[in-house]
């Protein structure tokens, strides 16, 4: 099937965010959500998470499904994750006073046809983080394209 190929990520992410530690997540969906997810319908780039009566929920846009009806879903509604308790514990800890935000970094359909939500707690970046790391990302290539020339 289709499924498979589904793989939709936040780049803006790794730019903006030093990325700490990751979790993968269930997501809670209607039908016509997870059909549009099908479809490739989602944008992850202004997606968020925060803490709600301590569960997790995620701020993302799924467009609306083309062939929903009086029955498709709001595109910004605010989704559930499917944490254990012991890791929306952890989570909240390290986020209380400490600078850390959640970042969705990558949407997946498994092959059992599940959406999974891998997050990502992380720190925002400086201005100077930014130029520091463009920085060695340029200087790893010019030494792999020197490698290169030499073989």
């Amino acid at each position: 099937m289709n499924q498979n190929k589904i793989d939709i990520r936040n780049k803006k992410a790794y730019h903006k965010y030093e990325i700490i530690d990751k979790y993968k997540t269930g997501i809670e969906l209607l039908g016509t959500e997870i059909k549009a997810i099908r479809n490739g319908k989602v944008s992850l780039t202004d997606a968020y998470c925060e803490f709600k009566n301590n569960e997790l929920w995620v701020r993302m846009r799924i467009a609306e499904y083309s062939h929903g009806g009086h029955y498709n879903h709001d595109p910004n509604r605010i989704r559930r994750l499917l944490l254990t308790r012991n890791e929306l514990k952890k989570l909240q800890r390290k986020l209380i006073g400490s600078g850390f935000t959640i970042v969705p970094l990558r949407l997946f359909i498994t092959d059992k046809g599940w959406a999974k939500l891998i997050i990502a707690i992380a720190k925002g970046r400086k201005v100077h983080d930014h130029r520091e790391n463009i920085k060695q990302k340029d200087a790893k290539r010019e030494m792999a394209r020197q490698q290169k020339q030499r073989n």
